[in-house]
């Protein structure tokens, strides 16, 4: 398949490189140039615009961390819509909200191009291994099309529902888990130090028994390496990715107390300036080390 990427980041640019190890022909455009650079590297075409990198393609990739972003790719004064086939696909497989996708998808359906919903969950490691898990929303047609890539990007890609959307609003079920599962391991691993305990000593007993989960095992083991600037996914994203979750909750006045406080506590560890570090820094906020900005219980 002729891809058009758009957004090569600490997930995107695994991902494309996933997509052209499997045979596809891949042209990327990223704000960062060193970012299609890599991508160029790994034998997949750089572009200098969203147009130059979606013309031709049967589909186009956006891998962005915002709706603004999305919004900007797609829509934006050099946007790929303009340059998008007709009977084309937009595969969405950034977390930007159900109301985001769904409006996006609106759109495009006027340019009789479909979007397909299918934001991802596993991490770099998977996401280069494609080995990724993709939540997917869309009409029959436009999923099996893009079915061969998704193919080379996920070990498993569920269709969650027929609508645009419903892939978002499974991602934040995801991430209202994963944003917890991290605070409370940044929590435990600090009352461990509390307690006089080696931290590295219990993450590395707790890991194994029925506290496990992927979050302890991933990111307990930046926290007590302190491995804070070896960035794979950014605190920023957690402030994002709960805002959603409890913006979400509040639309339908559904309450989320646990995800409403760690989300507390990830724009907290923004506030003192730890946005652009590892999520696994919010260990930091657990120790004290850094003023809790946001007044955040815990």
């Amino acid at each position: 398949m002729k891809i058009g990427w758009l957004g090569l980041g600490a997930m995107g640019g695994p991902m494309a490189a996933a997509a052209v190890r499997a045979g596809h022909q891949v042209t990327g455009y990223d704000v960062v140039p060193e970012q299609v650079a890599s991508l160029v590297a790994a034998g997949g075409q750089a572009a200098d615009s969203p147009r130059a990198a979606v013309r031709g393609s049967d589909v186009t990739v956006v891998m962005v961390a915002t709706a603004a972003q999305a919004e900007a790719a797609l829509f934006g004064p050099q946007g790929a819509v303009t340059d998008l086939a007709e009977g084309s696909v937009v595969l969405v497989t950034a977390t930007v909200g159900p109301a985001a996708v769904t409006d996006l998808a609106r759109r495009l359906r006027e340019r009789n191009v479909a979007l397909v919903d299918a934001p991802v969950s596993g991490g770099v490691t998977r996401a280069a291994d494609g080995e990724l898990l993709m939540m997917v929303g869309g009409e029959a047609d436009a999923v099996r099309r893009v079915a061969p890539l998704l193919d080379a990007l996920a070990r498993n890609a569920p269709v969650i529902g027929s609508q645009p959307g419903d892939g978002q609003r499974l991602k934040l079920v995801n991430q209202l888990l994963c944003g917890v599962h991290i605070a409370a391991a940044a929590e435990a691993l600090a009352f461990a130090e509390a307690l006089g305990l080696d931290a590295r000593a219990c993450w590395s007993v707790i890991r194994t028994g029925a506290a496990a989960s992927f979050m302890l095992d991933d990111r307990g083991e930046r926290m007590v390496s302190g491995a804070f600037d070896q960035v794979r996914s950014a605190l920023d994203i957690f402030v994002k990715d709960l805002g959603l979750v409890v913006d979400a909750a509040q639309a339908r006045q559904f309450p989320v107390p646990l995800a409403a406080v760690a989300a507390d506590r990830y724009r907290a560890a923004a506030a003192a300036g730890l946005g652009r570090r590892d999520d696994s820094v919010l260990i930091e906020l657990a120790r004290g080390r850094v003023p809790d900005a946001g007044g955040s219980a815990g």
